[in-house]
């Protein structure tokens, strides 16, 4: 990767090039002789990578491999073995180790993190708070705001001594996140007493650069009803999940500005509950500040057949599955505005596979819609029906197909009397014997989509890396991996810059982590 030069340095500004050469336009870029804008230059930066990475002679090669007998993470340029215990930097040439927590105890282990990136916008008062951090859940319930760079632990929160905590989410990314409980089950004293426990769990949400807490809530099922199951916090929104297969979304702000009782800051006394400490402390931990007493309004609800309600799009709209068998394996795309299917809005691939197919909003904020099978991957955009501004319509912006010889094969047999009959038959869409699309993710700052494929050559699966353009869908590029890909194990590929990077579970219930990087001829490196 090349290096930027410091946004302070004085440089004239950007002017018009003639030269094609990648390898001379990053050298003047690293010398500063290329533009005043920080942002244009980064930019710039990028589209070089990016053309420079497509180019036909360029390679991707394997230089390191790790096993771990536990599930191993990636994110940002750090690669996270060990239960987060483990840190290593892919953005060298080969991954370096960058720190190692010292092992604790099963009842302190990470359950749990984040990554946090260092805020761009504003300027924190403590240096620490403006670089990178990882946010860390432990067994014992305490959340660890460690540096990303060395594991030193920056600050930490006790969050209870009666509820245990399990998970991590973002509400906002990078902005507000938020922990969540586990469900509250009754206890034996409460069953013999007849004591209904109505508390599902608890949720406490948080501020990030620097750590402050928003506040605590409790779950009631005398607020939210008997058969809430499961909470969840993003952008803003409460959703709270039925097993009636019921999802209701609430506005988070108004909880807060309606049934906070106080503000709590992190390391001050506190008396709340009939009980006094130091809040973020053990024993006391974080006390539930905020008292739903009443339901909020609601601000919208669906009944759905599985996978959930998504949200997003430009104009606004959500995916479900209306909650009725004759719908499964569709895909309704709704107004969120007043809830009418738009015209063409039935997403059907009628894959008849193994594998299901999966729909989800794109993550490049166009507001449009991947809808991926083992065969096609079908772009969507929701446009404005011609002549009427408030009805929709979904239209196919590109497709993506797998190379298929035909939907039918035959098996040649021969009968007892020698005679050779051809039968012919259906293939399943994720026949091992043909391309399979397995996963589809998008590449921000390359503009780039990642399609992973499967074909099968000597009873092995032989996965490539495909790269297309995200406008227009065309095959930019195809990098094939060395390890064999067993569908029956899981498998994770992350595609970041000029690095691609494997993870896979092995057949002795242990994981492997495979990093390849970018690789030009000798004859045209720099």
């Amino acid at each position: 990767m090349c290096a930027l030069p410091s946004p302070r340095a004085q440089r004239p500004p950007a002017c018009t090039r003639t030269s094609k050469n990648s390898c001379a336009l990053l050298a003047s870029r690293y010398n500063g002789s290329c533009s005043n804008d920080f942002g244009r230059l980064l930019a710039s930066n990028l589209k070089i990578l990016r053309n420079i990475i497509l180019k036909d002679d360029t390679e991707f090669i394997k230089v390191w491999s790790k096993t771990s007998k536990s599930l191993i993470s990636y994110e940002s340029g750090r690669i996270y073995f060990d239960n987060y215990r483990c840190c290593y930097s892919s953005l060298l040439p080969e991954p370096e180790l960058l720190y190692e927590l010292p092992r604790t105890p099963k009842t302190e282990k990470i359950e749990d993190a984040l990554l946090c990136q260092c805020p761009l916008e504003n300027v924190l008062p403590n240096a620490s708070e403006q670089k990178s951090c990882l946010l860390t859940l432990t067994a014992n319930n305490w959340l660890y705001l460690l540096s990303a760079d060395t594991g030193e632990t920056l600050q930490r929160v006790y969050l209870s001594s009666r509820f245990k905590f399990r998970s991590l989410g973002w509400d906002s990314s990078q902005e507000t996140f938020y922990v969540k409980s586990v469900q509250c089950k009754q206890t034996a004293l409460e069953r013999q007493a007849g004591v209904d426990n109505n508390i599902l769990m608890r949720v406490a949400a948080f501020q990030v650069f620097p750590l402050q807490l928003v506040g605590m809530l409790e779950i009631n099922k005398k607020v939210f009803g008997k058969t809430a199951v499961d909470v969840l916090l993003s952008q803003g929104v409460l959703a709270v999940s039925h097993s009636s297969k019921l999802v209701r979304l609430y506005s988070f702000e108004y909880i807060v500005n309606e049934f906070r009782t106080e503000e709590l800051i992190l390391g001050q006394q506190c008396e709340l509950n009939n009980a006094r400490g130091i809040v973020g402390d053990a024993p006391y931990g974080v006390p539930v500040n905020i008292c739903i007493y009443e339901c909020p309004p609601v601000l919208f609800e669906m009944t759905y057949f599985e996978n959930g309600v998504q949200i997003g799009g430009h104009p606004w709209h959500y995916i479900y599955t209306p909650n009725h068998k004759r719908h499964r394996g569709t895909h309704h795309v709704c107004s969120i505005t007043d809830g009418a299917l738009a015209k063409n809005g039935v997403q059907d691939m009628k894959c008849d596979s193994l594998e299901v197919d999966w729909i989800f909003f794109h993550p490049d904020d166009s507001g449009r819609i991947i809808h991926a099978g083992p065969s096609t991957i079908n772009i969507l955009k929701i446009m404005a029906e011609t002549g009427c501004d408030w009805k929709y319509e979904i239209i196919t912006d590109f497709s993506i197909t797998a190379a298929r010889d035909s939907n039918q094969a035959s098996q040649v047999i021969v009968t007892s009397s020698g005679r050779t009959v051809k039968r012919r038959f259906q293939m399943l869409d994720d026949d091992p014997a043909q391309e399979t699309f397995r996963m589809v993710k998008y590449e921000d700052e390359l503009d780039l989509l990642a399609v992973v494929d499967i074909t099968h050559a000597e009873d092995e699966g032989q996965a490539r890396l495909r790269l297309h353009d995200n406008k227009t869908g065309a095959l930019m590029k195809r990098v094939p991996l060395e390890e064999p890909w067993d569908v029956t194990y899981s498998h994770e590929v992350y595609f970041d810059r000029d690095t691609i990077i494997h993870t896979v579970q092995e057949k002795n219930n242990s994981f492997c982590c495979h990093v390849y990087k970018m690789k030009r001829p000798a004859s045209d490196q720099p």
